[in-house]
């Protein structure tokens, strides 16, 4: 009942700064997301034995250049193939034998792209059509936590098969779905107050940020058993660490900026 307590209490205060910060201004949405990638990035750096400053260096230079400096087209997705194309080869990762090692050159890719590129698109979602939308970034978030509070109240009811029990003994294939078919739900209802893509293509952006961010979730654990560790830090009392709290969203960021990109092109 305490540890509840504790959880209600963290989450209450944790969804209180997004929204403040949502409401508040771009600014301070902007401002909000460096700072948790940075502890992000300090937090995978630890559980990678990453060694040095450089990391903070090349993600403060990434997301200032993106954020603030570059909005030429080209370079924008330059950025998104190189973050995509390491988000894909750590689904490999994720899928192969426990004893691959990183090499300190990959760890220093992975934290700069993986950590700071989703970062990066995380905080330009909400950046279409020139204006800051505010429910289409509040969509998001809602997308990821209807499926993670729907996945462990289903798993916890109905879950009889793992997921993926070498990586994540607690997920269930039944909890995955359940949380799946309630981010639908949610993604429907969010399409008649955010009216800036259609029903359907929030359903599509449902589907993808479900799914990627449950394989984000499922790698930061890999990363964390590599580690020997069960969370990533211990800044929120009763969730872990800052990554622990956003892996889905670090990871899904740019699979859904790249889907929107494709429903402008379609549109």
């Amino acid at each position: 009942m305490r540890e509840l307590l504790r959880r209600s209490l963290t989450g209450i205060v944790y969804v209180f700064l997004l929204l403040s910060a949502v409401f508040l201004s771009s600014d301070a949405f902007d401002f909000l997301f460096m700072a948790f990638g940075l502890a992000c990035l300090y937090e995978f750096k630890r559980l990678m034995k990453i060694t040095g400053y450089y990391v903070f260096i090349a993600y403060l230079a990434l997301w200032w250049a993106f954020i603030y400096l570059i909005h030429d087209f080209a370079m924008i997705k330059i950025l998104l193939v190189l973050t995509i194309t390491v988000d894909l080869a750590l689904l490999v990762y994720l899928f192969s034998p426990p004893q691959n090692a990183l090499t300190t050159v990959q760890k220093y890719v992975i934290a700069t792209f993986y950590i700071g590129g989703g970062c990066v698109f995380l905080t330009m979602i909400p950046y279409q059509n020139e204006h800051f939308a505010k429910l289409l970034i509040m969509g998001v978030f809602i997308l990821i936590w209807v499926n993670d509070s729907f996945a462990y109240l289903v798993g916890r009811t109905l879950g009889k098969h793992k997921l993926f029990p070498r990586i994540s003994p607690q997920k269930t294939i039944e909890g995955s779905l359940g949380g799946l078919i309630f981010a639908m739900v949610a993604a429907y209802i969010i399409s008649r107050y955010e009216p800036i893509i259609t029903m359907e293509q929030w359903l599509i952006l449902a589907v993808v940020i479900v799914i990627m961010g449950n394989l984000g979730d499922l790698l930061e654990s890999k990363f964390k058993r590599m580690a020997g560790v069960k969370d990533s830090g211990a800044i929120l009392p009763g969730h872990g660490g800052i990554l622990d709290r956003l892996d889905s969203l670090v990871f899904a960021a740019p699979f859904a900026y790249l889907t929107l990109i494709l429903f402008t092109y379609v549109s």
